[in-house]
């Protein structure tokens, strides 16, 4: 990065007199006055911020129209889902060029007796939109939907909309044979959102000021919500809520759980006055899913074995004493959840690190012989699609790697038989021979192997002279499976390896691979990072002096825990809505989600081991006077997930602490002011952001210039 002699130089963040004491342990902060975002000063240092990061950047402007630009050249920006059949209508979602929202539409079977034709080049026949984003979005700044239901009968919507991203939402209720709108005063609720049977009533939660859905509501449609019911209070702080509905729209399902244990509640759906049964009273460390089917319900579950086994109990079960084992996990395997058919139960399931489906054939006489699904590529994601007519022996599969674009495919369960009926387009020169995936182990400090994930150019050579960008996430289980990127392509196509390290605290092997990277053993998501990013260097695939780092949110703690721990490592860090105060937030239990957050990192205030231990690696509390790589934070300020306070102080920190060459590795700081944990929303805002992040990466990277 060349700068000119009038570099512009960053804001300075004042420094205040802030003591935290916690088992004897006495810090100072001076940046935590950056924690309220309603102060004009505080949004002042925020804007100062982006006005540096605009000006420092702005020899990027080029590069980040060219980015933009290959993606909107790639994407059909008119397009369609494929349609589902639900009832006598066929749902699917449809984008329009140049608008920034999709549609939800539906069309009816009685004209359409099969699937509609994909052409997408116009509207479907007879079609009804039922939800259109940008007329609903109107001039807000940021639009997103938080819960979409149709009534069994059809005939009734419901949707809850955001426009600032706090991730409250607004519920409307509308007659889809009249349009007219039935309730629209019902303001500030959780996600989800069902109808009973006869569309009459609604169920919905609510929030609690930790922004933690605790309260489910029972609301007659068009009634004033004075009158409305409360059915379920939650009082546990570690414990979240969702409400959904079986596939035979017979049960409403109300699913409560905190990171070790969960407990399900069913209500039918035609006695939305009734009481919730609780299937199985909570136990602590026990969790399970439910999916009824029937007189039966099909349980995943973990009482037994960590990585669960497949359960059923009659239909009208309350305790685990019922559950009757189907299948047991077997060595490698980590069961996920079920869908049932009318014919055939379908496990979802993790198997050598990759997902994976399990077709079970059901009957009167029983439960039949199960048999996996195959897939020719080695590095894949695969998983269910909507499939809401239990009846319907053929069921759509989303499969994706890498390399392959989205692709949706309808399997007969019975015979086996496929068919590809979508996949993503993508247009301009793409050509997929010209990427290619791999899959490599790295060595953890404490002998793991850690797989890691590397797709490039096939003509970009392994001899360690090409640019690389590593990401990680490695938290709540939740894994960082193959998936294929429009966007990403432009990094690809400028040279660059593009790595995933699946580090422990991620799910990506197993229950196990999540118990090893938290609590007092989550430094090893961290480790296993590192032993990723050496990998990469020590076998060829890139440029130890050219290597990149990113993740966002659990994975931005991630990103600033590994650059303080082997900054050489990395040429530039990309932290998005980066968890990098960890340790002060969840000291805070007045803070939205931390009570429940203890489960995943411990609870510092009680336990002095758990207080040392997240001290050791939170990024804000040790960073140290080194060289550094080039960083960029961004943020957004109504993130109510990771607040925009820890990159602000961790950026106010790093800049007067380290040793590393301003000129030539920039600490960015960049806040989008009207967007949440998500970043902005909109998709052309969404490539936007994209570019831009991405420009700054590979400027650093010195990949600016396509292959």
């Amino acid at each position: 990065m060349i700068m000119s002699e009038a570099t512009p130089q960053p804001p300075v963040a004042a420094t205040e007199d802030h003591v935290r004491v916690f088992h004897g342990d006495r810090v100072l902060d001076p940046y935590e006055w950056l924690r309220d975002g309603e102060s004009p000063r505080v949004q002042a240092h925020l804007e100062a911020e982006n006005a540096y990061a605009e000006e420092r950047t702005s020899h990027l402007a080029p590069l980040r129209a060219a980015i933009f630009s290959e993606i909107k050249s790639r994407v059909k920006e008119t397009d369609l889902s494929v349609p589902v059949a639900d009832g006598p209508w066929w749902y699917y979602g449809r984008t329009i060029e140049g608008k920034s929202y999709g549609l939800h539409c539906r069309a009816p079977r009685a004209v359409h007796a099969e699937r509609p034709n994909l052409a997408a080049d116009r509207p479907i026949e007879g079609e009804e939109v039922l939800l259109d984003g940008n007329v609903e979005a109107g001039d807000s700044e940021f639009f997103s939907v938080g819960a979409l239901a149709i009534a069994p009968d059809h005939n009734r919507l419901a949707f809850a909309t955001d426009t600032t991203g706090d991730e409250r939402f607004d519920l409307t209720v509308r007659d889809l044979s009249t349009g007219q709108v039935l309730d629209d005063r019902i303001r500030g609720i959780g996600y989800g959102v069902v109808f009973s049977t006869d569309g009459q009533w609604l169920f919905y939660t609510r929030l609690d000021d930790a922004w933690r859905p605790f309260q489910v509501w029972r609301h007659r449609v068009g009634a004033d919500p004075a009158g409305d019911v409360l059915v379920h209070q939650e009082d546990d702080e570690r414990f979240w809520m969702g409400l959904g509905s079986s596939r035979d729209e017979r049960w409403l399902t109300l699913s409560l759980g905190t990171k070790t244990t969960s407990e399900v509640r069913l209500l039918p759906a035609d006695d939305p006055e009734g009481e919730w049964r609780i299937v199985s009273p909570r136990r602590e460390g026990v969790e399970y899913d439910v999916e009824p089917h029937g007189s039966r319900l099909f349980i995943v579950h973990n009482r037994d074995h960590v990585e669960s086994d497949l359960a059923w109990a009659p239909v009208d079960s309350t305790s685990d004493v019922d559950w009757r084992l189907v299948q047991a996990s077997a060595a490698g395997e980590r069961f996920l959840g079920t869908d049932a058919f009318d014919a055939h139960l379908v496990l979802s399931l993790r198997k050598d690190g990759l997902t994976s489906l399990r077709v079970f054939p059901l009957s009167d006489s029983g439960i039949g012989i199960p048999d996996d699904l195959t897939f020719d590529e080695p590095i894949h994601s695969v998983g269910l699609d909507a499939n809401p007519d239990p009846s319907n022996p053929k069921v759509l599969v989303g499969y994706e790697s890498f390399v392959t674009p989205g692709s949706v495919l309808e399997i007969d369960l019975a015979t086996g038989d496929r068919e590809l009926i979508k996949q993503q387009p993508v247009l301009a020169d793409f050509d997929a021979s010209r990427y290619v995936q791999h899959r490599a182990w790295a060595n953890a400090q404490d002998g793991t192997r850690v797989p890691v994930s590397i797709v490039r150019r096939t003509d970009v050579p392994a001899d360690g002279s090409a640019p690389g960008l590593l990401t990680a996430y490695g938290a709540y289980e939740i894994s960082s499976d193959p998936y294929f990127s429009v966007a990403r392509l432009s990094v690809l196509d400028r040279g660059v390896v593009y790595a995933v390290a699946h580090v422990r605290g991620g799910g990506e092997m197993g229950r196990h691979w999540y118990d090893h990277g938290k609590l007092l053993e989550k430094p090893n998501t961290f480790s296993d990072t590192v032993a990723a990013a050496r990998l990469l260097g020590d076998e060829g695939w890139v440029d130890p002096k050219r290597l990149g780092l990113e993740g966002g949110s659990a994975g931005g703690l991630l990103v600033g825990a590994v650059v303080n721990q082997a900054p050489e490592l990395f040429r530039v860090a990309h932290a998005s809505v980066p968890f990098v105060d960890a340790l002060n937030t969840i000291l805070r239990p007045e803070l939205p989600l931390t009570i429940g957050e203890w489960e995943e990192w411990g609870n510092p205030i009680e336990d002095p081991e758990v207080y040392a231990c997240m001290k050791a690696y939170t990024p804000y509390e040790n960073v140290t006077a080194r060289d550094y790589p080039a960083i960029l934070a961004t943020t957004s300020l109504h993130d109510t997930r990771v607040f925009f306070t820890e990159p602000a102080k961790w950026v106010a920190r790093l800049r007067a602490t380290v040793t590393s060459d301003p000129e030539t590795r920039p600490i960015l700081l960049r806040t989008e002011m009207a967007a949440g944990h998500g970043g902005r929303s909109g998709r052309y805002a969404a490539w936007e952001q994209i570019a831009w992040e991405w420009s700054v990466v590979l400027d650093q990277l010195g990949a600016t210039e396509t292959l």
